[in-house]
């Protein structure tokens, strides 16, 4: 277990990531802490630059068995931070309001305990991800050259979810969170005087009939296999001007599925409901595709070993809150893995993820670690 003396230096670390965010995909300095921290660790190896800042530890036992993977976010989020507290972010505009910072220091209390007592058999691998707040960093890493020889057998992570008792975690075998996809829709026509709009070719109306249309792709309702959602969450035609008839409008879409095979067709279905709207109008129109997430889906096997540590160890859990409609970019690595998210909760009155006013609990820290540590001597056993 960890030391009263871990749990002081584990919260002035993790205090001292939270005064230093960095967003995804710049996550330098915040890699060059990690992976000095870990070092001092003597892991067996430690990988850098994996999907970009991506950092990995591996505590290998040195006997054949499986690999467990853990993972930890190292981004943070263009939000000013608001808290309060005397460690808040030194960055303007930027802040660890999700909780990564407390994240990465759970996993870094597992590898101090890792570090003194090896596991029997098999190895860890204490995977540190950039850019997980836009999507692109699981896959990044899985698709990285280096990844191929840490690939696990089984992985784990820890999200901390706002709105849960205190050291309640909720998980379930099944759908955690939804696939997402950013849809950038631009459509292009011809500019013209304000008083002489019939020169022009504008995408008013196009984007009128499209506001409502993408909307009817996806209203929501019981997260079950059939689950779309179509949010927009940006619309711009033309220029703030009053001389100017537009010659182009941009639309932003958010969707949401439970299945990464129904993103795909609803993705098919407002891009051609946008390709009809433009031939009709006489416009151009053009796809941009941003923060493209998988849906999070928890293997039974895995989920099944997540609650017996629990269990063992005396952590609270069930599914309160489960599915989310929120993505996560973890259901990656369970395409090739026996994969379990697990959601801890930090209080429920505590400020919500993404909140100018969040800072993570640093009282969570011990309780990550030990049900991480639990799960992997389950696993691995211990020398």
């Amino acid at each position: 277990m960890l030391t009263n003396s871990d749990l002081v230096a584990l919260t002035a670390f993790r205090r001292d990531l939270h005064q230093h965010p960095e967003i995804s995909g710049d996550e330098v300095e915040t890699a060059e802490t990690i992976a000095t921290a870990l070092d001092a660790l003597s892991p067996a190896c430690l990988v850098t630059g994996l999907g970009g800042h991506g950092v990995a530890a591996v505590f290998d036992s040195g006997s054949p068995g499986e690999t467990v993977l853990f993972r930890a976010e190292l981004d943070a989020l263009p939000i000013e931070e608001l808290s309060g507290v005397p460690w808040s972010s030194e960055t303007p505009g930027k802040g660890h309001l999700c909780g990564h910072d407390g994240h990465m220091t759970m996993l870094l209390g597992l590898g101090r305990l890792l570090a003194r007592r090896p596991v029997a058999r098999g190895r860890v691998v204490l995977m540190f991800q950039p850019a997980e707040e836009d999507g692109s960093g699981a896959r990044a890493v899985v698709a990285d050259p280096g990844f191929v020889a840490l690939r696990p057998d089984w992985a784990f992570a820890i999200h901390n979810e706002p709105g849960r008792p205190f050291g309640y975690v909720s998980t379930r075998a099944g759908l955690i969170n939804c696939a997402s996809q950013g849809l950038k829709i631009t459509l292009t026509g011809r500019t013209a005087h304000a008083a002489e709009p019939e020169e022009g070719v504008s995408p008013g109306r196009a984007i009128a009939g499209l506001i409502p249309a993408l909307e009817a792709l996806g209203r929501g309702g019981d997260l079950d296999a059939g689950f779309r959602l179509v949010t927009l969450t940006h619309l711009r035609m033309g220029e703030p001007v009053f001389g100017i008839a537009p010659g182009e409008g941009v639309i932003y879409a958010t969707l949401r599925t439970t299945r990464d095979e129904t993103m795909a067709e609803l993705v098919a279905d407002a891009q051609a409901l946008a390709r009809t709207a433009a031939d009709e109008a006489g416009l151009n129109v053009q796809f941009e595709v941003h923060d493209a997430f998988a849906a999070s889906i928890n293997d039974a096997e895995a989920a099944a070993v997540a609650v017996r540590a629990m269990e063992a160890i005396g952590v609270p859990h069930g599914d309160t809150g489960l599915p989310m409609r929120a993505s996560e970019d973890f259901g990656v690595f369970g395409w090739e893995a026996k994969a379990a998210m697990l959601c801890l909760g930090p209080g429920e009155d505590h400020p919500v993820l993404h909140s100018p006013d969040y800072d993570f609990p640093d009282d969570l820290i011990p309780l990550g670690t030990a049900i991480f540590e639990r799960i992997a001597r389950d696993l691995l056993g211990t020398c």
